[in-house]
């Protein structure tokens, strides 16, 4: 599908490749987000309308899903986000053969689009996550805590993935964007305050040379947020914003840049991250417990909101390509050996067939 944000991704990734290994997989899109049409490798595309506000949009959409996918016999309702988990109660009440599993992505309440009565409902979406599925799964270490500690229950560890690139993409898209490669920082995100872009284009904007940032992604009903960015980006003409990039146009952006920088103040776990390292791109990041589980020593990190420490950390790592490239190569043997899409899938399988075992 190619389309979308990290949920999207995570989605698509295994919904492949459980297609792939010869099971029935249907995902439920929406027409605004998702272009293709009936079949994609394997997975059927069901496409069903949303209510499309912000706060509306996905509810909406999953709760059409969800009665659509009562009457299809199914063996796994598999809901992704704590938003979506409020409506799992519908398949544990109404389809009582079937098995319900819940990823728990991130903790939404703390992203900063939200309002005081949306974050109300994400925490019991948090508490939903726990309660009605089978199974919960979780994608990172941090959640994993939080979930024993919070709620004194366990939850299947199974992080996010990442297909390490070999070799580079051509260098096309860096010429249609005027860039030239190992000259500019990297940043992908969508549009929305927790990411920290902000901080970033104040550091940047601080720092001296030729070099250019590169900012890819789209606002997601947070086009306030994009045109303070604009705004913050407007007196320096080395910032680019691209808009939302993927597939082979992505790729080469993140292969040739000279550093992956990544300063979110929330995450669940980041697939951008992963992503650059698989290209074997440096990445420096803020020191969230969530970001710092993807590297290992393997990248770098500043105090996160902090813009003077940003600046500090980009100038010492730009002004050291060698150090740059080791750690770059680091990083994609690191991700190839702790975060392959293939286990991924084969580990979320092995759930649903506990789950489905289990009396």
């Amino acid at each position: 599908m190619g389309e979308g944000g990290g949920i999207e991704r995570h989605v698509e990734e295994l919904s492949t490749r459980f297609a792939e290994a010869g099971h029935e997989v249907s995902v439920y899109v929406r027409p605004r987000a998702v272009s293709r049409r009936g079949e994609w490798r394997g997975v059927r595309l069901i496409r069903l309308p949303s209510i499309p506000t912000k706060h509306l949009d996905t509810i909406t959409h999953v709760f059409l899903a969800t009665l659509h996918a009562l009457f299809q016999n199914y063996d796994i309702f598999h809901y992704h986000g704590v938003g979506p988990s409020t409506l799992s109660w519908l398949p544990r009440l109404l389809a009582p053969r079937a098995k319900v599993i819940v990823t728990f992505h991130s903790q939404d309440r703390f992203h900063k689009k939200w309002g005081l009565l949306a974050r109300i409902f994400l925490a019991f979406g948090e508490w939903t996550a726990i309660a009605f599925p089978h199974k919960t799964i979780v994608v990172s270490r941090t959640l994993e805590r939080y979930v024993r500690e919070r709620f004194g229950a366990r939850a299947a560890y199974i992080p996010n993935g990442v297909a390490v690139v070999s070799p580079k993409p051509s260098m096309a898209t860096l010429r249609d964007f005027g860039l030239k490669p190992d000259c500019y920082l990297l940043t992908v995100a969508r549009l929305i305050r927790h990411k920290g872009i902000h901080f970033l284009i104040q550091a940047f904007s601080g720092l001296a040379g030729d070099w250019q940032l590169v900012v890819v992604g789209a606002p997601s009903y947070t086009e306030d947020y994009s045109r303070y960015l604009l705004s913050l980006g407007r007196s320096d003409p080395r910032i680019k914003f691209v808009g939302f990039r993927g597939g082979a146009e992505l790729s080469a952006l993140y292969s040739y840049a000279a550093l992956y920088v990544h300063p979110s103040e929330s995450e669940g776990l980041s697939l951008s991250i992963l992503e650059a390292m698989g290209h074997g791109t440096a990445v420096l990041i803020s020191d969230i417990p969530e970001n710092l589980e993807t590297i290992d020593h393997s990248g770098f990190s500043f105090k996160n909101a902090d813009v003077l420490d940003l600046r500090r950390e980009l100038e010492r790592v730009l002004g050291n390509p060698e150090l740059r490239r080791s750690v770059g190569e680091r990083g994609r043997k690191f991700v190839s050996q702790h975060f392959s899409w293939q286990m991924v899938a084969n580990e979320t399988l092995n759930e649903y067939q506990r789950a489905l075992t289990c009396v």
